[in-house]
């Protein structure tokens, strides 16, 4: 019993020896202000709390994100990466159980010492071996909790590839439905000044204006119908753009629905606090499960620095008749303590580089976090600015319509130049697609808001 205990308090010993081996690492600073400035909402509750097919209500886009989803290439990827790290996991863990290995044999060693004629020697075994390294360092404990934070630090950047896949999905989207709006626009644009051209030549033909007008208005479908060419070619790219990421080939068309962005309807935008960014932010967790691994490598190689106790039990049946075999059972138990006499520094080397690679993860975590909060103090402001943007278009579009249609009325009542009117139409051409690009600019900047507040990453 004395022996036990003592057995027991040098194990102790040895393992509280292995283990400053990271007492002495520096822990990160993680401390972040208590709020965004400028905040949209002083709530606690957080935009991000909001799954993905609650937080985008188009239907539309939740089937492409849907099949994104299941079908892109770079997020299949990473899952089978997930699945890598969780096997390697698995190794991890199951070196800390004893190995057990079966050998069946059969030999005949014949022999013929100084011509007395040959001699057989047979042997005949089944024996089964178990070898177990005994733990007493925690190299092996520290080993297996750098494989679950491997695993685990790869299924957070699983995670992190689905937010930003929602994310950039809902992006091409919207940028294809803008896009689509445009030409829509431009469209019903050129189809109103081929109209003004053939009634500009019809009254140029019939001497009642100069050619000038004529021109003018020559001018103003031509700069409308050359628009056409280079924005059909940006749609393809950016469908194309789209089916990509959902992990399907072009297609010549996609049924959207949509042709039209309406303005943004929420009244109110929740940005939470900082610190809930620590919970949600799918890199800031991914690099805390790195830097969790890097301490346990540093563990493990101090462990390393010292000997290993390995026991070993084999039994058996070992005869050189096949007769007595079952009669003539075999046992051998072997324990050895193996450990580095002298080897030139090579594992004091390896852990103190060990300790700089935890270093690096220390300083890369306390990075992470402080661009998650940059990242969403960006957006803030960017969304603030895209809202403000997005009124004023609005209303901008709303009076060059009221403009227009003035225009038009004077001009036919004989009261305005032609020129009035044709500058009347550009400024209400050039409002409308202020107007479409800027609501598309107040999506992006929602969605890139939603994003680095760490929404979407959940599993449905």
């Amino acid at each position: 019993m004395n022996r036990y205990i003592a057995l027991c308090t040098v194990a102790a010993c040895l393992i509280f020896s292995a283990c400053s081996g990271v007492r002495n690492l520096k822990k990160p600073v993680a401390d972040m202000p208590a709020a965004f400035t400028p905040a949209l909402d002083n709530d606690s509750a957080c935009l991000a709390e909001l799954d993905w097919w609650n937080f985008y209500s188009d239907t539309t886009l939740c089937k492409f994100i849907s099949i994104a989803l299941e079908n892109n290439r770079d997020l299949l990827t990473a899952a089978a990466r997930v699945e890598q790290m969780r096997e390697l996991f698995g190794i991890a863990r199951a070196n800390m159980l004893p190995t057990i290995n079966g050998t069946v044999y059969a030999n005949d060693e014949t022999n013929d010492y100084s011509g007395t004629g040959i001699s057989h020697d047979r042997e005949i075994g089944v024996k089964v071996t178990a070898s177990w390294e005994m733990n007493l360092l925690g190299s092996l404990v520290w080993a297996k909790k750098k494989g679950k934070s491997n695993y685990i630090a790869s299924a957070e950047e699983y995670n992190g590839m689905r937010v930003s896949l929602v994310a950039r999905t809902a992006e091409a989207y919207y940028r294809l439905v803008a896009l689509e709006n445009e030409l829509s626009i431009i469209s019903r644009t050129v189809e109103s000044r081929s109209e003004s051209l053939r009634m500009a030549k019809i009254r140029f033909k019939g001497g009642l204006t100069s050619e000038t007008v004529y021109q003018q208005a020559m001018v103003e479908y031509s700069s409308a119908a050359s628009l056409v060419p280079n924005l059909k070619r940006q749609i393809t790219a950016a469908r194309n753009a789209l089916t990509l990421l959902m992990g399907e080939y072009p297609q010549d068309s996609l049924t959207i629905g949509v042709k039209q962005l309406s303005p943004v309807q929420i009244e109110k935008l929740p940005v939470g606090v900082p610190a809930g960014l620590l919970q949600r932010r799918h890199d800031i967790r991914a690099s805390q499960q790195k830097l969790a691994a890097a301490m346990a490598n540093a563990g493990m190689t101090y462990a390393e620095r010292f000997p290993t106790l390995m026991l070993g039990f084999t039994p058996g049946f070992e005869n050189n008749e096949l007769s007595k075999f079952l009669k003539s059972p075999f046992t051998f138990v072997v324990g050895s303590v193996a450990g580095p006499v002298f080897d030139f520094g090579r594992r004091k080397r390896r852990y103190k580089a060990a300790v700089a690679e935890y270093e690096q993860s220390r300083l890369q975590y306390e990075k992470t976090v402080m661009q998650a909060f940059t990242e969403v103090n960006t957006a803030i402001n960017t969304y603030k600015e895209a809202r403000e943007s997005s009124i004023l278009k609005i209303n901008l579009c709303k009076a060059a319509s009221k403009y227009n249609h003035l225009a038009q009325l004077q001009y036919q009542a004989g009261t305005l130049n032609y020129i009035d009117v044709l500058d009347a139409q550009r400024r209400f051409f050039e409002a409308q697609i202020g107007e479409s690009n800027a609501i598309r600019d107040e999506y992006l900047a929602l969605i890139d808001l939603y994003k680095v507040l760490g929404g979407g990453w959940r599993v449905d």
